[in-house]
C-alpha cells in the first residue's frame, strides 16, 4: 500500500481485512502488516499487506519495506489532487526496489465531492499500466474488486 499520508491506505486495508471503517485518523508510523486469505478465480491466495507510512520523514525506510514486494496498490485521495502527483514517485521507488510488478490504483474517498478530474486520473492509470478503481473505505465501494484484481494479476504472473 503506497501513497501520500492520509489518503486512506490504512482504512482500505481495514475495510478489506476486517470489513470495518473507523472515522478516527491515526497516522501509520513506519509500516503495519496485515494478512488476508482470499480466493481468486478458484485459486487460494494469502496477501501480506504492508501498509507503508506516507508521512514525510519515512522516505528513507520505504526501500527496505518494498524489497520482496510482489505487487502494489497505489492510493490517491480524490479530495486532494496533489496526492495523485506523488503516485509517480511512489511507483519509481517500487520499481527501483523490485522491478516491474502488478499494480492497481485506488482513487479513494469517492464518497466525497471530488477535487480531481477523474479523466486525468484515468490517463495516469493508463500511462502506468494499472487498473483504476474509484474506492471508498467508508462505504466499501470497489475495495474488494481492487484487491481481487491485484490478486488475479499476482496469480497470473
Amino acid at each position: 500500500m503506497l501513497g501520500s499520508f492520509a489518503v486512506g491506505k490504512t482504512s482500505l486495508v481495514r475495510r478489506f481485512v476486517e470489513d470495518a471503517f473507523d472515522d478516527t485518523y491515526l497516522s501509520t508510523m513506519g509500516v503495519k502488516v496485515s494478512r488476508k486469505a482470499l480466493t481468486v478465480d478458484g485459486a487460494g491466495l494469502t496477501l501480506m499487506l504492508w501498509d507503508i507510512s506516507g508521512r514525510e520523514g519515512f522516505e528513507g525506510l520505504r526501500p527496505s519495506y518494498l524489497k520482496g514486494a510482489s505487487g502494489a496498490i497505489l492510493v490517491g485521495d480524490t479530495t486532494r489532487p496533489r496526492t495523485f502527483e506523488t503516485i509517480d514517485a511512489e511507483l519509481g521507488s517500487l520499481v527501483a526496489a523490485v522491478g516491474d510488478c502488478p499494480k492497481v490504483i485506488c482513487a479513494n474517498k469517492c464518497d466525497l465531492p471530488p477535487a480531481v478530474e477523474m479523466e486525468d486520473v484515468a490517463a495516469q492509470a493508463a500511462r502506468i499500466g494499472a487498473p483504476l478503481f474509484s474506492t471508498s473505505a467508508r462505504t466499501g465501494a470497489a475495495v474488494e474488486e481492487a484487491f481481487q484484481t491485484l490478486g488475479r494479476a499476482l496469480l497470473g504472473r
